[in-house]
């Protein structure tokens, strides 16, 4: 893994996919708030779930930058979901969104279904925690 993060993965335990178990990180720690499937100007341009996933995580990427950040710098997402059948449905092409925008680095994440958010055009809501090497 990049930026000298050890994976953590138990012996015997079958690979996770799209995810890691646990990471152990050493550095500067970044946490981002929750970010949804909007634009800068706080626009929604689609309804589409998985555009609004793809715009959530160009925010959190965005923000990351910000503290000189990278996608492979995060060690935790939590995805705030409010469709279960959307997330699953579509799985292939929210993983091709992910990778688009997160390239091949998959932190530890938890996704959660919820009844609603407080924009009630969002889908989701992405929130991560980032460790920046020293």
């Amino acid at each position: 893994m990049n930026s000298g993060f050890e994976i953590l993965h138990p012996q015997g335990w079958k690979p996770a996919k799209g995810y890691s178990n646990g990471i152990v990180a050493g550095g500067r720690t970044v946490w981002l708030g929750g970010q949804i499937g909007w634009n800068g100007d706080q626009e929604f341009e689609t309804d589409d779930f998985v555009g609004q996933v793809r715009q959530a995580l160009e925010n959190v990427v965005a923000i990351l930058a910000e503290a000189g950040g990278k996608p492979e710098h995060i060690v935790r997402m939590t995805w705030f979901i409010t469709d279960k059948q959307a997330y699953v449905s579509r799985l292939r092409e929210v993983g091709e969104a992910y990778r688009s925008v997160m390239g091949k680095h998959f932190p530890a994440m938890s996704v959660v279904q919820v009844t609603a958010l407080i924009e009630d055009r969002a889908k989701v809501e992405i929130e991560a925690t980032a460790v920046l090497p020293d």
